[in-house]
């Protein structure tokens, strides 16, 4: 939340905001991953690295950007799904 708020410059409803934004872009993201060619699968994990990276949710960034770059192990597409759920409750707990 330190980084989020760093970047909404204090502006609360701005981050209520960029984390609903989050939410609507990785709904479904998952599935859509696991079913695209390999370049699709890719520019989805591209755009969520930038995503991730600007609420500070540098784990899910950190897994994506490794499929992004072709280094993800038959693990990583389930391993970003649960780092998106701990996100999810992270943003859940705040409301």
């Amino acid at each position: 939340m330190e980084h989020l708020t760093r970047q909404t410059l204090g502006d609360k409803a701005l981050a209520t905001e960029v984390l609903k934004l989050f939410q609507t872009q990785t709904l479904g993201l998952v599935d859509r991953m696991e079913a695209a060619d390999m370049r699709n699968r890719r520019e989805l994990a591209h755009a969520l690295v930038g995503s991730a990276r600007g609420i500070g949710a540098f784990r899910v960034a950190e897994c994506a950007a490794r499929i992004e770059k072709g280094e993800a192990g038959p693990g990583d597409i389930m391993h970003l799904s649960s780092l998106i759920d701990e996100v999810y409750e992270f943003i859940s707990s705040l409301s």
